[in-house]
């Protein structure tokens, strides 16, 4: 497991007829805060802040496909030549991290091919880094 040490953020965050919504400062737009943005805006805020991950290269909740069918990763960092680096799945709190998560984010892979995997839920946290077209566990956060 991957110990996380979250920085101290204040987001923005409006209520709407009723819906509350969060800032997100990297799609530069309001978005509807549910449990999982939560813990994305967290993670997000985390790998600028603390990682020092640059923004411009941290891709969120874009399309890709799987076959036919259409899905959404949550975070997709690049390296300096803009090839994927690393996939991270987030959860709500409340989920855990199972085989399932681990799966998801493995098929989000076979269209993305970036090296690193992190599963998260805000509390929890997992890495595998790939060697030799296997995914090996890490303990900590790679480095830009």
């Amino acid at each position: 497991m991957i110990k996380i040490e979250y920085p101290l953020y204040q987001p923005k965050i409006k209520n709407t007829a009723g819906r509350d919504f969060i800032f997100d400062p990297f799609r530069k737009r309001w978005v509807m805060l549910t449990p999982e943005e939560w813990v994305r805006q967290n993670f997000l805020q985390y790998m600028a802040e603390t990682l020092h991950y640059p923004a411009s290269l941290i891709a969120v909740e874009k399309q890709l496909l799987l076959g036919d069918v259409k899905k959404r990763f949550d975070i997709v960092v690049y390296d300096k030549e803009t090839k994927p680096f690393m996939i991270i799945e987030c959860k709500e709190m409340n989920v855990s991290l199972s085989e399932n998560v681990l799966q998801q984010v493995l098929r989000y892979n076979t269209n993305i091919q970036a090296t690193y995997l992190i599963i998260t839920n805000g509390s929890h946290c997992f890495g595998f880094e790939k060697m030799n077209d296997r995914f090996i566990e890490i303990h900590t956060m790679p480095g830009f």
